[in-house]
C-alpha cells in the first residue's frame, strides 16, 4: 500500500488499532477541504497494530481530545516535507465539552448551555468525574 507523504500538515501516530475513526469523527476531519488519510491496522513493533491519521493541512488540533481518547498518541508537525515538531500526548487533567455526563439528574442534562467539564481523578485507570455531579467517566 502506498500513502503519499504530506508537504505541510499533521500526522497523528501511535493510535490504538480501531480508534482512528473515533479521533477522525471527534476532530470533525470530514469537514476539511484537504486530503486526510486514515491508515488502520498498520504493523507496529511497539504496539503490534496501530492506526495513523495524516492531515495534509497545517491546522490547530485539540490535544486534550486526542489525549482523552488515546493518551499514547504522538502528534508530528510536517513543514516543507520535513518533521519540525513532535509532541507526545498525555491524559489531560480536565476535559471540557469532549464527553457528556451520562447522569440524567446532572444539571448538564437540564442546562444545555452549561459546559460538560470532567476532572481526571484516577490517572492509572483513566477515570474522570463530572465537575457538577461527580459521576465517573471511564475512557
Amino acid at each position: 500500500m502506498n500513502i503519499d507523504s504530506i508537504k505541510n500538515g499533521i500526522v497523528i501516530d501511535h493510535i490504538q488499532a480501531k480508534r482512528g475513526m473515533e479521533i477522525y469523527e471527534l476532530l470533525n476531519l470530514k469537514d476539511l477541504d484537504c486530503s486526510v488519510a486514515i491508515i488502520t491496522n498498520a504493523k507496529s513493533k511497539k504496539m503490534g497494530r496501530k492506526d495513523i491519521i495524516k492531515i495534509d493541512k497545517d491546522m490547530e488540533i485539540n490535544m486534550d481530545m486526542i489525549g482523552f481518547i488515546e493518551p499514547n498518541a504522538t502528534i508530528n508537525i510536517v513543514k516543507n516535507d520535513k518533521l519540525v515538531d513532535k509532541y507526545s500526548v498525555k491524559l489531560p487533567e480536565k476535559i471540557v465539552n469532549i464527553a457528556k455526563c451520562q447522569n440524567p439528574r446532572c444539571i448538564t442534562s437540564v442546562e444545555k448551555d452549561l459546559d460538560q467539564i470532567f476532572t481526571l481523578t484516577d490517572n492509572e485507570n483513566q477515570i474522570y468525574r463530572c465537575q457538577y455531579c461527580e459521576m465517573s467517566l471511564k475512557n
